[in-house]
């Protein structure tokens, strides 16, 4: 069983900036493919990001040049840097982690992330 831990969050005036965390309980390099994904009120949840075990990324048009996801293997952590922040950016936001053989997946808890304008 994989653990997920969210942090970073936060609430953020429009234009600025947020580094998500997410602490993998076990290896990162073991998982086939990460992502973020987020959902506002009354919305479906979206990917924003992802990050496959090759390192090639992944970004939602919405936030291109904006978002950036890495990884830091030696923290088995995965991050979401997030500039210029919009207030359309407002949703909770989860980390996702998958394996394809066998399949399994994974979600966090979810982190808070407010954008007020």
């Amino acid at each position: 069983q994989v653990q997920l831990m969210e942090s970073g969050g936060g609430l953020v005036q429009v234009g600025g900036s947020l580094r998500l965390s997410c602490v993998v309980s076990g290896s990162i390099l073991n998982i086939d493919a990460m992502g973020w994904y987020r959902q506002a009120p009354g919305k479906q949840r979206e990917l924003v990001a992802a990050l496959n075990k090759k390192g090639n990324t992944n970004h939602a048009d919405s936030v291109k040049g904006r978002f950036t996801i890495s990884r830091d293997n030696a923290k088995n952590t995965l991050y979401l840097q997030m500039n210029n922040l919009k207030p359309e950016d407002t949703a909770v936001y989860y980390c996702n982690a998958e394996y394809y053989r066998p399949y399994a997946d994974y979600w966090g808890q979810g982190t808070q992330v407010t954008v007020s304008s």
